[in-house]
């Protein structure tokens, strides 16, 4: 009798577990890249997508694109989705500038974290025939005086932008007058560099890479704790003595109001993404860094993060 029971809850159990693992595939899921077709957050959410059903893990997975305003037009729309569990949107570090740059109604305490997926590490890079050899050097004309050295990188307000400042001030120069150039592309920024309107550039190593290998640029410092393993002649900004880091990290949120139930449903089939072997070639094939991190550690990390995009802005006067 007793044999027979517990044979019935080793059946029971094996059914729910199957039964889990269907109701887990059967999930509908719409991921929204707040930005234009061909960008980072657009190639991280139809990565997402490839993932998530190539791995049955969700049934079907809508991406669609909202742009504008730095993302922050896509970000009203996902907190107007209120309660919705079958709703992702890709976000990331340049979201935080943008909120704060752009004076925006809504922001990234109103939204459900759900994790951190990956980081990329900058580079400052300066023309090869820059007198310049090291980030020590960049930092001493930088102390000299601030105004003469120009930086050319992405939009105002963004990781570029930010980095510039922080390296101003980590080497105890004043990051309100640093002279920081936007160009709306790596191509523009490129070719300010290489016909010597501009000191350095900073953008993520991929935007830079092939001009990197191909001896027209050279690395400075990357702003990773470590070296790239793509790039491993290139020091760290830690290296030479300059206490800084920053990575332009993206992620995934979901809308304000959703259940224990809902959120962990999502967490849940985040997690098994981040950790099958398709969303590991992804990573491999793209050159991204596995930077995954989920639910509370996720949420206090972004937390940190715009108190200190905050700080860095107001100082630079980006922000008042």
């Amino acid at each position: 009798m007793l044999t027979s029971f517990f044979k019935r809850g080793a059946v029971a159990a094996v059914a729910l577990a199957g039964l889990t693992t269907a109701a887990f595939a059967q999930m509908e899921l719409k991921i929204m890249a707040p930005a234009a077709p061909g960008g980072g957050w657009d190639g991280t959410a139809r990565s997402m997508q490839q993932a998530l059903t190539a791995a049955g893990i969700a049934k079907s997975v809508q991406v669609t694109n909202v742009t504008g305003a730095g993302g922050t037009i896509g970000l009203a729309q996902l907190i107007g989705a209120k309660g919705d569990g079958h709703q992702l949107m890709v976000n990331g570090f340049v979201m935080v500038g943008a909120i704060l740059l752009n004076k925006s109604p809504v922001n990234l305490t109103q939204v459900t974290p759900i994790a951190r997926l990956t980081a990329e590490a900058e580079v400052i890079v300066v023309p090869a025939d820059s007198p310049l050899k090291t980030a020590k050097d960049l930092a001493e004309r930088l102390k000299a005086d601030p105004a003469k050295v120009t930086w050319a990188g992405g939009s105002a307000g963004g990781t570029d932008h930010i980095l510039a400042a922080l390296f101003a001030q980590a080497v105890g120069a004043d990051a309100k007058k640093i002279n920081y150039i936007p160009f709306s592309g790596g191509g523009e920024a490129l070719a300010a560099m290489l016909g010597g309107r501009v000191t350095a550039g900073i953008s993520g190593y991929g935007e830079f890479e092939g001009q990197i290998k191909a001896g027209k640029l050279r690395v400075l410092a990357v702003s990773s704790a470590k070296r790239l393993a793509n790039a491993p002649d290139a020091p760290t900004l830690k290296e030479q003595g300059i206490d800084l880091e920053l990575l332009n990290w993206r992620s995934v949120v979901a809308p304000p109001g959703l259940s224990a139930d809902q959120t962990k449903a999502l967490v849940d089939a985040t997690d098994k993404m981040v950790k099958s072997k398709e969303w590991q070639e992804i990573l491999k094939a793209r050159g991204w860094d596995d930077a995954y991190l989920a639910g509370a550690a996720f949420e206090g990390f972004l937390k940190e993060e715009i108190a200190r995009v905050s700080k860095v802005m107001t100082e630079v006067g980006l922000v008042k």
